[in-house]
């Protein structure tokens, strides 16, 4: 850690958290694509035009609903083996991180940050505001609120989906229709949430102002240490605090 924090990079990710995470990012985007296209009439969102356009690239509805299936698997399995390798050098670090809430100080780095990205510092510092951000850890109070949304309707879109693909019909692990029925409402509802947040995740990332170094370091696994003194001023000093051990 001493040299991470005398060289100009530091690392932030590991380069299996980076396959997991663009791994997810895949599965996520072409499951929300799908999945809009399996629903119709009043439950469609889209329009009628994006479920013909996937049932054409899938080979018809029931094709559609094979392809959505089968990533759907894909992607379960493939979450559940990286869990189970990384548990203890990605996951459960990566969950102590999300979950480590500062009450408070993170709701007003929130609301300033959403007058930050709206206004900008000078409209904000006008109004009276002070722009300063509270001062974050390796994860920003807004990145550990999606993150927190994004694990409990990856769990939920995960265990409602399994059900509802092999647990339906004559199917020996058959459910009642009662669960069925409530696992569909689930399912949408988890759906729903992702496809708010996602596009969100995704601005926040890749297109916000002063957020490229954070994006490049999910490809590079490497962030500038600048980067991370001004913007996570409470890591740069745990850091500089193991580094001088």
């Amino acid at each position: 850690m001493k040299s991470e924090v005398q060289t100009d990079m530091v690392r932030r990710h590991t380069v299996p958290a980076i396959v997991m995470h663009w791994f997810n990012a895949l599965c996520w985007l072409f499951l929300l694509a799908t999945g809009f296209a399996l629903l119709a009439g009043d439950m469609q969102p889209v329009g009628e035009w994006w479920a013909s356009l996937w049932k054409s690239l899938c080979g018809g509805s029931r094709g559609l609903l094979v392809a959505h299936l089968a990533v759907g698997t894909i992607w379960c399995t493939g979450s559940a083996i990286y869990i189970v390798l990384r548990l203890r050098k990605d996951v459960l670090p990566f969950l102590r991180a999300i979950t480590r809430f500062q009450g408070k100080t993170d709701l007003v780095w929130c609301w300033k940050k959403a007058l930050w990205l709206v206004l900008g510092p000078k409209r904000t510092k006008k109004l009276g505001v002070d722009p300063a951000l509270p001062p974050q850890g390796f994860y920003n109070a807004g990145q550990r609120m999606v993150a927190v949304i994004a694990v409990l309707a990856s769990i939920g879109l995960a265990v409602t989906g399994l059900i509802m693909g092999f647990c339906s019909g004559t199917s020996a692990l058959a459910v009642s229709e009662e669960v069925m029925q409530w696992c569909i409402v689930l399912h949408f509802v988890c759906a729903g949430v992702m496809a708010i947040f996602l596009p969100v995740h995704i601005y926040m990332a890749a297109l916000a102002p002063g957020e490229g170094p954070a994006f490049r370091s999910m490809l590079t696994g490497f962030v500038p240490l600048e980067h991370v003194r001004s913007h996570n001023p409470l890591w740069y000093e745990s850091l500089r605090n193991k580094a001088s051990d």
